[in-house]
C-alpha cells in the first residue's frame, strides 16, 4: 500500500542524516564545497553554474548543496552585463531541468506516491516552485503518478523569468534573504509541515477506505 506521508518522511530522514553528518565532520559542508568547484571552473563559469542548480535540483542532493544560494551570490558577484545574465539564466533553467527529468524518472520508477486523479494544476506547480528542494520532490510524484512528461518542460519555461528574478532580487535586497531559505531549520519546518499534511491525507484515505468497506 502507498502512502502519501512516504516521500515527506524519507525527506525528513535525509535531510537529519545530512545535517549531523556535517555537524559531526563525516563530510565537508555542502557551501565548501561548491567553493572548491568554484576554483576548479576557471573560464568554465556558465558550466559551473549549470552543474550546482543541477546539483540542488536533483531529490535528496539538494538539501545537501545550497545551489541556488551560490550560484547567484557568483553571479551578483561577477557584475555581469544584460547579455551574461542572459546565458546564466538559460544556464540554470537547463540545470533545473536536467534535474527535473532525473527526479521524475526516479518517482516513475519507484511510484512512492499514491494514483491521483485528475491532472496536474498550474497552481500546484507554482507553489512547488517556491524553492528548488520542492521542485524535485514535486517532480518524483508527478513521476510517480504516471502523469505526462509535459509538466517538466512546462517548469522548464516557468524557470526563465524566475531565475531572472532570482539575480535581480538577490542583487536588490541582501544575500542574508538567500540564505535564510537554504538553511537547514527552514527546510526541516517546511519539510514537517509537508508531512504533517501528508499523514493527514493517509489518515483520511484510510477512513474513506474503512467506510466504504463496512
Amino acid at each position: 500500500m502507498k502512502y502519501y506521508s512516504t516521500l515527506p518522511l524519507t525527506a525528513i530522514l535525509a535531510l537529519v542524516m545530512l545535517t549531523l553528518l556535517v555537524q559531526f565532520n563525516v563530510i565537508p559542508p555542502g557551501l565548501a564545497m561548491l567553493s572548491d568547484f568554484k576554483s576548479l571552473a576557471g573560464e568554465y563559469f556558465f558550466t559551473l553554474i549549470l552543474v550546482i542548480i543541477l546539483l540542488e535540483s536533483i531529490v535528496y542532493v539538494g538539501f545537501y548543496f545550497p545551489g541556488q544560494f551560490f550560484a547567484v551570490v557568483l553571479v551578483v558577484g561577477a557584475n555581469p552585463n544584460p547579455s551574461d545574465i542572459v546565458k546564466l539564466t538559460l544556464a540554470m533553467v537547463v540545470g533545473a531541468t536536467l534535474g527535473s527529468c532525473i527526479n521524475y524518472e526516479i518517482g516513475k520508477r519507484t511510484a512512492w506516491q499514491p494514483n491521483s486523479q485528475g491532472p496536474m494544476t498550474i497552481r500546484s506547480l507554482l507553489i512547488a516552485m517556491i524553492h528548488i528542494n520542492s521542485l524535485a520532490f514535486f517532480m518524483v510524484t508527478q513521476g510517480a503518478m504516471q502523469r505526462g512528461r509535459k509538466v517538466i518542460a512546462l517548469a522548464g519555461i516557468l524557470n526563465l523569468p524566475y531565475y531572472l528574478l532570482l539575480i535581480f532580487g538577490t542583487a536588490m535586497l541582501s544575500e542574508e534573504i538567500m540564505q535564510l531559505a537554504e538553511n537547514n531549520t527552514f527546510l526541516l519546518i517546511a519539510v514537517s509541515i509537508w508531512l504533517a499534511i501528508a499523514l493527514f491525507l493517509d489518515y483520511r484515505r484510510g477512513a474513506f477506505r474503512s467506510s466504504t468497506n463496512e
